[in-house]
């Protein structure tokens, strides 16, 4: 095994902890197709459960980090350069609808950058995680971003309204969770992904795998939070990709 950071094994412990929870109320969800309230409430109640773990064990041996988190937004602690950014659960339509393709997803940002990025797949049992000149890897495997230089065998992942502007321009995508397409970007399952307009807590983890794995990701850092334009591929791809992107 490589070795890793103790911000980075804190944050595998942390993940490792709040699937349990994940796995357990997906199981759960069978049972609520019938139910009166319907599984949507039941989704938001597993989110701000697994949040809550994910904040809780990150915070037992780093109690000063800050927090900006999906369902909780912005937490200020003593340390106001250094954050944990968290989306409990990436595709909770999915999670909702019995698909099993959905991801924890937490990244530290240090002084404006993100230093560590760990996307968790419970459901598939995989860790993809990368930190600052160390690589990205996938369950402890090292990865890499695709070689490929043709565009037209190259496959992509966007959300719906990437796939309504660029289709048939390129061979698309969506899976319904940001994240594993950023992390599937970054050892090489897809060879680029977009989509205008997410949030940070969507890609934070993603972006830094990808950058990790030898992939080009554009500089998000002038972007509202909330309104990220993300632009990601294998560098040999990149520029073609964004010359299809001209109008989207």
């Amino acid at each position: 095994m490589n070795s890793i950071s103790p911000n980075l094994n804190l944050m595998i412990k942390a993940c490792e902890k709040a699937s349990k929870v994940i796995i357990r109320d997906f199981g759960e969800l069978e049972n609520l197709q019938v139910s009166k309230k319907g599984p949507k409430d039941f989704v938001t109640k597993t989110d701000k459960r697994v949040e809550k773990i994910l904040i809780e064990e990150l915070s037992k041996s780093k109690k000063n980090y800050s927090f900006i988190t999906e369902e909780t937004g912005k937490i200020i602690n003593k340390n106001k350069d250094i954050f944990w950014i968290i989306d409990p659960i990436d595709g909770t339509t999915n999670f909702l609808h019995g698909v099993p393709h959905f991801a924890i997803s937490v990244a530290l940002q240090k002084d404006n950058e993100i230093i560590i990025g760990l996307i968790f797949d419970p459901i598939k049992n995989e860790i993809f995680y990368a930190e600052k000149n160390n690589g990205s890897f996938v369950n402890n495997n090292r990865v890499r971003v695709s070689k490929k230089t043709n565009i037209d065998e190259c496959l992509f992942a966007s959300d719906n309204d990437g796939i309504k502007s660029i289709y048939p321009k390129l061979n698309l995508r969506n899976t319904g969770c940001a994240a594993l397409d950023l992390a599937y970007v970054g050892c090489g399952r897809f060879d680029g992904y977009f989509h205008n307009k997410i949030n940070l807590w969507d890609i934070a983890a993603g972006k830094i795998i990808i950058e990790e794995a030898g992939g080009k990701v554009n500089n998000i850092k002038h972007f509202n939070i909330n309104k990220i334009d993300i632009r990601a591929g294998n560098p040999n791809i990149y520029e073609k990709m964004m010359r299809k992107l001209v109008n989207f």
